[in-house]
């Protein structure tokens, strides 16, 4: 197994519209194993019909010839049975209770079971990256929810940091850093004004 990241920037998508666009994929380095994820993808839609039988073409040569698929439904709006991939059908099945909706389970004859962190098809490129490599570290102990769960946080904290920022600095250019110093000289000032001693 590969660590491998295939992508493009849109504007090569577009160049060539007959062909497919590149797959977004990325695998834990060859020798390790995570404990709950195998690496993750980054589909273009929610649509398994469209999206599975790249995915599929290229793990079979990987992990050995993937049968059969499963999902949870909440994220994946039509649930096909059957995906033709390659001279083969895959059988797709989903699990509610039992499956993490941001996880993607393939399973193959000759090598088992393997897990997917799917990252939503509107999650923007940098957290995307930032979720591949995270899913990809062996060290990791988080389930693909719990990813997800991180990244969103992640992306709070920046949000929250280029807002602070922002203000920060439409404070400075309405003089509030000149409003700040003159404060604390005047507190300054303040402070050193001599108190009376009561009955004075």
């Amino acid at each position: 197994m590969t660590a491998t990241t295939f992508d493009k920037p849109a504007a090569e998508d577009r160049i060539s519209p007959s062909s497919p666009p590149p797959l977004r994929l990325q695998l834990a380095p060859p020798g390790t194993s995570p404990a709950l994820i195998d690496g993750a993808w980054w589909p273009r839609s929610r649509d398994l019909t469209a999206e599975l039988p790249a995915l599929t073409a290229v793990l079979d040569p990987l992990w050995g010839r993937i049968t059969r698929v499963t999902v949870n439904p909440t994220f994946w709006p039509v649930i096909p049975r059957n995906i033709p991939v390659q001279g083969h059908v895959v059988k797709v099945g989903w699990f509610k209770a039992e499956q993490d909706p941001n996880k993607l389970l393939l399973l193959s004859y000759t090598a088992g079971r393997w897990d997917l962190l799917v990252i939503p098809p509107e999650t923007d490129a940098v957290t995307a990256a930032r979720l591949m490599t995270t899913a990809t570290d062996p060290t990791r102990q988080l389930t693909a929810s719990g990813l997800i769960q991180e990244a969103v946080l992640f992306g709070t904290a920046d949000e929250a940091a280029a807002w602070d920022s922002a203000r920060e600095t439409v404070w400075d250019s309405e003089g509030g850093h000149d409003a700040r110093h003159t404060s604390s000289h005047a507190e300054a000032a303040i402070g050193r004004v001599p108190i009376r001693a009561a009955g004075m």
